[in-house]
């Protein structure tokens, strides 16, 4: 049985997560918060990582590709090369040139921490060049890549909500509003798949704050 071991708050983990649920693939998952990470499992200290019968992965792109070749059923990556690359760029830029970017803001967006001007100004400029990139990778028709919830839709469906939270709180505004990524979200959220992935969400990131508050 895979175990899938991290926490729910983290959007990376539920990348993996909605991975698993999308696939039909059966694991269990064992709450490990940073700090009590296994260092021969994830020698970052990051989460998530996965236990296998052969071992450990780290990484959570790592652990969606493993996961695509050991468990074909219910392919979250098309058949044809090229669109699958297609596939692959697109979550690399969600992760990379978006939510990585936006990461900048988390601390003063969702921690209560402070963040400099000159930080935020960076970050905002950045942002831009990284919404009208991706804008010209997105189809949302209905999906990331096209008429299928590939991989590229795993990691949208975790990343961009806290993107769009993150500069909406911060600069007053939503850096992606003109694209159609409110309606996306609501639509893929009424997967049954996604809905447990923000409960969960809920749940866990109630626990961290107070684990912080302590």
């Amino acid at each position: 049985m895979l175990m899938l071991c991290g926490f729910s708050a983290s959007n990376y983990y539920n990348k993996v997560k909605l991975a698993l649920l999308e696939k039909g693939v059966p694991f269990e998952e064992e709450l490990v918060w940073i700090g009590q990470t296994d260092p021969e499992a994830s020698p970052l200290g990051k989460v998530p990582y996965l236990k296998t019968d052969d071992g450990a992965l780290s990484e959570s792109t790592v652990i969606l590709e493993y996961l695509e070749a050991k468990y074909p059923q219910h392919p979250l990556l098309p058949a044809d090369p090229f669109e699958a690359a297609k596939v692959r760029e697109l979550l690399r830029y969600t992760e990379l040139h978006m939510e990585l970017v936006a990461r900048n803001l988390y601390p003063e967006a969702f921690f209560g921490g402070k963040i400099s001007d000159a930080a935020k100004e960076k970050t905002g400029l950045q942002l831009q060049k990284s919404v009208a990139a991706f804008a010209k990778l997105a189809q949302f028709s209905p999906f990331i890549a096209g008429d299928s919830f590939t991989l590229a839709d795993v990691a949208a469906a975790v990343h961009l909500p806290l993107v769009s939270s993150a500069s909406k709180l911060i600069y007053g505004h939503d850096c992606m509003a003109s694209l159609p990524v409110r309606d996306y979200l609501k639509r893929i959220g009424e997967r049954p798949t996604v809905q447990r992935i923000n409960a969960d969400r809920k749940t866990s990131t109630e626990r961290m704050l107070e684990r912080m508050k302590r």
